[in-house]
This record gives structure tokens, sequence and C-alpha cells, in this order.
């Protein structure tokens, strides 16, 4: 009988070698692929001189946008992911930034008069000659800002809040006396 099924094995197994063969290399070229495929980010997408007037970003993913000499005045960008963004010498005029992650993002000659940066994340943002004006910062978290030291001074009288992710005063974060 054991001579019998160890014929039958045989023959199944001289059938289907070939197609359990194939099925592996597909089954190994198939995992591999998948663990070795980098994860390319998104292209940054280009606004620059664009008129944006109030336009709403809210939540959207912007990272590295290029936003330069764009007019986004009363635009929307609460929650909004925009590490990296460059808004050189944009018009953000009462635009809103409430809980937006800033970081690293160029501000540099932006107009961000009456801006609403409540609870924002600007660490490490690039601010020199920037106008912040009327801006509202309950919360935002300054910290590696570039600012002028008038800029800073302005900021300083107005700070107020801790940020919810960082937990870091705004005040402490713009190293205010």
């Amino acid at each position: 009988m054991l001579p019998k099924i160890m014929g039958t094995m045989s023959v199944i197994y001289s059938k289907y070698r070939r197609l359990l063969s194939v099925f592996t290399l597909l089954l190994t070229f198939i995992v591999t692929l998948c663990w070795v495929t980098p994860n390319f980010p998104a292209l940054a997408v280009d606004y620059n001189r664009g008129n944006l007037v109030e336009k709403d970003f809210s939540g959207q993913d912007l990272r590295d946008a290029l936003f330069d000499h764009a007019n986004l005045r009363g635009s929307n960008f609460s929650n909004a992911n925009l590490q990296g963004v460059r808004f050189f010498s944009a018009n953000l005029d009462s635009a809103n930034f409430e809980g937006a992650d800033l970081r690293y993002a160029d501000l540099e000659v932006a107009r961000l008069t009456h801006a609403n940066f409540t609870n924002a994340l600007l660490e490490g943002a690039f601010a020199t000659n920037t106008l912040f004006n009327g801006a509202i910062i309950d919360g935002a978290d300054f910290t590696d800002v570039l600012l002028s030291p008038k800029t800073e001074k302005e900021l300083c009288a107005i700070a107020t809040g801790t940020n919810p992710i960082t937990g870091r005063k705004t005040k402490d974060t713009l190293y205010c006396p």
C-alpha cells in the first residue's frame, strides 16, 4: 500500500512541480516588490503668483507647495499640513492658519496681517521681514522661528496660551522676557 501511495504522490508532484515553481517565483517577486518599493512623496503643487483670494485649503496636505507672490487674502489653511511650504512675498492678510502645521515653512517677506495662528506649529519657520500686525497667535509654537527683533518684540506683547500639541507656551517659544 505504501509504494502505491508514494507512486501516486510522485506523479502528482511531477505534474504540479512546474506550476508550484512559477507560483513560488511570482509570490517571491510580489513580496519583494512590496517590500523594496520606496514611498515617493507627492510632488509639490505650484501656486506661484496665483490669485487665490478666500480659497479653502483647510485640512489639506500641501507639504512643500509653492505660493510665492500669491494673493491668498482671507484664505483658509486651518488644520492643513504646510510643512516646508513657501509663502515668499505672499499676501496672506486675514488668512486662517488655526491648527496648521507650518514647520520649516518660508514666510519671508509675507504679509500676515490679521492672520489667525491659533494653536499653529511654526517650528523652524523662516519669517524675517514678515508683517504680523494684528495677527492672533494664541497657543502658537514659534520654536526656532527666525524673526526680526522688532517683530519678536511685537509678538511678545500679544503672546498668550500654550500649544496643545507641543505643550509649549507661546511666550516661551518667542523667548519673551
